[in-house]
């Protein structure tokens, strides 16, 4: 039988699974720690074993350590919890891995919005006032 043209079977669980988590943070994880988390992305291996799970905080950097610490902490119970959802022959161990990229993003549209205005102020080289 051939895969379907798109998602593979792996893709599919990593979504999965990257919805069940966001749903099981959200309504049973009663560790503070935690507080607002996105779940950005999950990578499953290929035998299935591990998953990474990509987040991005609402807290800040600055609170990071304690955030991953109760991510860890969570792991068995969010590790159970999911296999009562999903049907996967084995669960895999969760991973957790901050996702820098909406971070960088933010802060390259910074940079550009500060380069655009500089280049439109009116004692700037790069104005084309004549």
């Amino acid at each position: 039988m051939t895969a379907s043209k798109g998602f593979s079977r792996r893709d599919r669980i990593s979504e999965q699974i990257r919805r069940e988590l966001a749903e099981l943070i959200r309504t049973e994880l009663k560790d503070p720690r935690v507080g607002m988390i996105s779940i950005t992305g999950v990578e499953v291996s290929a035998d299935y074993a591990h998953a990474k799970v990509f987040f991005s905080s609402m807290s800040g950097r600055e609170h990071l350590d304690s955030v991953l610490a109760g991510l860890q902490k969570a792991a068995g119970f969010l590790r159970r919890e999911l296999g009562r959802r999903i049907t996967i022959h084995n669960t895999p161990q969760l991973h957790f891995v901050f996702d820098e990229s909406l971070e960088r993003g933010a802060d390259l549209s910074k940079l550009i919005e500060q380069a655009v205005s500089i280049s439109k102020a009116p004692d700037s080289p790069d104005s084309t006032e004549d």
